[in-house]
């Protein structure tokens, strides 16, 4: 066991015990079902899982949507318990399903920058939320802005001991990050439970967490209904679109920041296995939460052994300190959930995409489409804004005109000026892949080129960026060496992969295969000796 790994494990150990607590409250689920669900799907993962830096465990925002699906289907706790068990086990086989179909291609739809701004708005908006506990009143599970109205309409009524208590614990432990060696989490918990006994918080209106139940019960499906069922895998969609761009986000920012690889199929079976793990103690769903990855990528993780020692930790601090984890002020809590959660406000990855104009707008809009309308609705957001910029890129191709540089390569002509236009022929690249969105336009700024310059009568256009062409661009490429043959104008193809080729021979355009070339000189060369021949 290496010391870096005890150290987070500890530490993460400190923030998953009051993160549980707290988002166990958010579902209006006991305690006790959120500990057990951090344990269980911790230690799951440690075992399954390839992040090193990832913890899975219940979020804020997977638990602020268990509350809207299980407040709608059932009235008493013990209904809710089991619903969110059931819930949790159609997550984790969902997961399971995903990742052995090889679906997880699919997270990579969602942009490095819109990432990047959705984990922003992620931090931002469960820093919001503790809030209201440090200032000791309850404003209920509103949006931020219902939040922050909240708190500035509540002001003369806000516990200033809770405030002092939140505010020093913030302090101790933004300080105490500064010495590694040192459980700054552990140290700040322990703190306040003395502070709380020897200073009698309670007595001064500051909330403590109380007493937790250690009974957990294994699932009984005898009350469940098949309508139930079905009601309840219907509501899961939300559920699981949330847990996978949160834990994918989380995932992969951190290991985009270690230089650390991840295999998505294989994160969304370990996500799975977890969430199956977490059912069997009658738990809720749980994910790779942003602030205690953050937190075990802070306090210098550097194996997978950290999720098992946080679980480890995790156990026995509930089992061995339960009565003095009573005396816990929720303030603490709240402060140690945002201290995780500060450095992950740095702006820096944001300001850096300013070159990039597209990038920049899209990581602004992730952070505001979480901002603005929530987690789930942002996070639909940002996948939208993903795809929106990949298909404008893809549709909005420019056509390159390539001239020689050297004896044989191709080069851009607007990038390197003193490129050799060759004699008597056109060469064209487009600068995406062809496909339906992008080919009739493309072969048609080819034609209307050639027209520009009647004198030319072979025209190359190169397809490295093409690997293959689906119906739609074959389409519009016959046409345009129809189009330009009929003005005495020959086309030629360059750097043609084999399956364009057979696509070619498939569909009968067997001459225009012969006009094909691996590389952009021998299209040239075969373009200029067809026209000196002629």
């Amino acid at each position: 066991m290496k010391r870096g790994d005890l150290i987070a494990g500890l530490s993460v150990a400190g923030l998953m015990l009051p993160e549980a607590v707290a988002y166990s409250a958010i579902a209006g689920l006991p305690a006790q079902h959120a500990i057990f669900t951090a344990i269980a799907g911790a230690a799951m993962y440690a075992f399954v899982g390839g992040s090193r830096f990832a913890i899975v465990s219940p979020t804020s925002s997977s638990a602020t949507i268990l509350a809207a699906m299980i407040g709608m289907t059932a009235a008493d706790d013990a209904t809710k318990a089991m619903f969110a068990a059931i819930t949790t086990f159609f997550v984790g086989l969902i997961f399971v399903i995903a990742g052995l179909l090889r679906l997880g291609g699919l997270t990579s739809f969602v942009s490095r920058p819109v990432l990047r701004g959705f984990a922003l708005g992620l931090a931002v908006t469960i820093i919001i939320k503790q809030l209201p506990i440090i200032a000791g009143i309850d404003l209920g599970h509103g949006t931020i802005w219902h939040i922050l109205t909240g708190l500035a309409v509540q002001l003369p009524h806000w516990n200033w001991a809770s405030v002092i208590i939140g505010f020093l614990a913030l302090a101790a432990l933004l300080m105490l990050r500064r010495i590694p060696a040192v459980p700054g989490t552990i140290c700040v918990l322990v703190t306040g439970i003395a502070a709380s006994l020897v200073l009698d918080l309670p007595a001064r209106g500051v909330a403590t967490v109380g007493m937790i139940s250690l009974s957990v019960q294994w699932p009984d499906l005898s009350g469940i209904t098949p309508r139930d069922a079905e009601t309840l895998l219907e509501l899961t969609l939300p559920l699981l679109l949330v847990l996978l761009a949160e834990s994918w986000g989380t995932m992969r920012t951190l290991a985009l920041q270690h230089n650390d690889t991840l295999d998505a199929d294989h994160e969304l079976r370990a996500l799975g296995w977890s969430n199956l793990a977490a059912s069997l103690v009658q738990g809720m769903p749980v994910g790779a939460g942003f602030s205690a990855g953050s937190a075990s990528e802070a306090a210098g993780a550097q194996t997978r052994m950290v999720g098992l020692i946080a679980a480890a930790g995790m156990l026995v601090l509930i089992a061995a300190g339960n009565p003095i984890i009573a005396h816990l002020p929720q303030p603490v809590l709240a402060a140690v959930v945002i201290a995780a959660l500060t450095h992950a406000l740095n702006p820096a990855p944001i300001v850096r995409l300013k070159l990039l104009r597209a990038d920049f707008i899209a990581a602004i809009g992730a952070i505001a489409g979480v901002l603005l309308f929530g987690v789930l609705n942002g996070m639909l957001l940002a996948i939208v804004g993903s795809l929106i910029l990949l298909i404008h890129r893809l549709s909005s191709p420019q056509l390159m005109r390539l001239g020689r540089l050297g004896s044989h390569d191709f080069v851009d002509i607007a990038r390197h000026p003193e490129a050799l236009l060759p004699t008597d022929v056109m060469v064209w690249r487009p600068s995406e892949p062809l496909f339906f969105g992008n080919a009739e336009r493309m072969f048609a700024q080819v034609n209307a080129r050639q027209m520009q310059q009647p004198a030319i009568k072979a025209v190359v256009v190169s397809l490295e960026e093409s690997f293959s062409l689906d119906s739609s661009a074959l389409d519009a490429l016959t046409e345009c060496d129809t189009q330009l043959a009929t003005r005495g104008v020959r086309l030629y193809l360059a750097r043609v992969s084999d399956t364009i080729r057979d696509l070619l021979l498939a569909s009968g355009k067997h001459d225009l295969a012969k006009r094909c070339a691996y590389s952009v000189d021998d299209a040239v060369a075969a373009a200029q000796d067809m026209e000196n021949t002629t």
